[in-house]
């Protein structure tokens, strides 16, 4: 759907179906939950939901308000190894200021997906379909329970951050993909994240009634919790933490 903030009405501008391929294939209308624009590229924006795809659009190719079915985005891809797994979707995405794409999966891990060029009228599921090795891959996370979203952090976008079913907030490096800070964010789950867009600055909210704000205020560094292991490993929601961690929630309400 477009909103023009100018007239008040919204349109229908394409309906987003399922990448078939063959074209005697019934295709079927995908549950659309996450939307994000290119901000370095605002022509592009990227879709997902109820399967593996991420989907990349070109505005300018959209035909505004006409009853198409036509769906052809300039760029579909996903890990290859999701390949034949039906029960795994889209829950999140995000852009990074180098136009990298960053896309959750429930029950699965986080992937980055460098800037490609594009796969036109993308029908195979072998087109645009990168092996895994070749992606980042973000771990520890649980994504079950409830949509989580996921971002960017930092300045320059260098962290990846993400809730999760187990309450924590994970922040990872993004070059490296290594885990550098966990910290209780809600009593239960952790459900939505948002940068400020300028400095490192992060708000969260999720299950409990409260939304948080956080800032790296510790003057040292301090490692991750002595129990971090066992989160990622178990994914226990009954764990909590009292000990102190360089994120301190700087606003609360």
């Amino acid at each position: 759907m477009q909103f023009d903030l100018r007239d008040g009405n919204n349109k229908a501008t394409f309906q987003c179906y399922t990448l078939s391929g063959s074209s005697k294939m019934r295709r079927h209308p995908v549950r659309l939950s996450a939307i994000v624009i290119n901000s370095r590229n605002p022509n592009y924006f990227a879709v997902g939901g109820s399967d593996k795809y991420a989907r990349v659009y070109d505005i300018r190719k959209v035909h505004w308000g006409e009853q198409s079915n036509d769906d052809n985005p300039v760029s579909s891809f996903y890990p290859a190894h999701l390949k034949g797994k039906g029960s795994v979707h889209v829950t999140a995405l995000a852009y990074s200021f180098q136009e990298e794409l960053l896309v959750s999966y429930n029950d699965e891990h986080i992937y980055l997906f460098e800037k490609l060029g594009s796969f036109e009228n993308m029908q195979d599921d072998e087109k645009g379909c990168l092996p895994t090795n070749e992606l980042q891959v973000y771990k520890g996370h649980r994504n079950a329970r409830t949509v989580k979203g996921v971002s960017f952090l930092g300045p320059n976008t260098e962290y990846v951050v993400s809730g999760s079913d187990c309450g924590n907030v994970f922040i990872w490096r993004k070059k490296d993909a290594n885990l550098v800070a966990l910290f209780k964010g809600d009593t239960q789950v952790v459900n939505c994240l948002e940068p400020h867009p300028h400095i490192t600055v992060l708000a969260t909210s999720g299950i409990d009634n409260t939304a948080k704000v956080w800032a790296p205020i510790a003057e040292d560094y301090v490692p991750l919790p002595v129990d971090a292991e066992k989160v990622i490993s178990g994914f226990s929601n009954s764990l909590y933490y009292t000990r102190e961690h360089q994120y301190e929630v700087i606003y609360q309400h």
